[in-house]
């Protein structure tokens, strides 16, 4: 589903721990990280895709998690010219978005990357708020910093307000840098817990 101007709607999730760390997902095979995301249905709602694609990338259901905010309106960014398929149908140049907090109320073990045929993710970490900011791909980072920026106030009413720090002059993009992430891995076949390990 692509809307008239090449954009194609999309969900996308900022998992929230108590404390205010996010939730910050590898690609497979790629040494890319980024929050979890996906396209809509032309069926779905944003709520009902968002409860889709968590499940299908981190393996949450709805009972793990508490929705405590959402971005108004659609936040876009552009794909890079490379990544661009001229020769389909339908071109899709970028992204049109609605972004979800979510607050997690589970456990780590609750986190499994493989229930899909192609997972998207082999690794996930425990961040600071504004650190995926800084660490996103470049096209990225524009609609990470709205997203968070809008999300920001949400995230506070849980984990305060020195946790969720303002962001810094530049949308929050050195903020990131001030410690290192907890690092850990979701349950993939055989049942081996997911388990924050320390950076080496």
């Amino acid at each position: 589903m692509i809307d008239p101007d090449g954009y194609r709607p999309n969900v996308g999730i900022v998992l929230m721990r108590p404390d205010g760390q996010v939730y910050w997902a590898r690609r497979v095979r790629r040494d890319g990280w980024q929050f979890p995301q996906g396209g809509m249905n032309t069926d779905e709602t944003p709520l009902e895709a968002m409860y889709r694609e968590l499940r299908e990338e981190t393996g949450l259901l709805p009972e793990h998690v508490a929705v405590l905010g959402v971005t108004p309106g659609w936040l876009r960014y552009r794909l890079p010219q490379r990544a661009i398929r001229r020769h389909d149908r339908l071109v899709c140049i970028g992204q049109k978005q609605v972004w979800f907090l979510l607050q997690f109320v589970g456990s780590d073990a609750d986190l499994c990357l493989d229930l899909t045929d192609k997972p998207e993710f082999d690794h996930w970490r425990w961040v600071d708020f504004w650190y995926p900011v800084e660490h996103v791909v470049m096209f990225k980072r524009g609609v990470y910093a709205s997203a968070l920026r809008h999300l920001a106030p949400f995230a506070r009413q849980i984990a305060g307000q020195q946790a969720i720090p303002p962001p810094g002059p530049e949308a929050g993009l050195r903020l990131g840098s001030r410690q290192r992430p907890q690092r850990g891995r979701g349950r993939m076949r055989g049942g081996q817990a997911a388990k924050p390990v320390a950076d080496g």
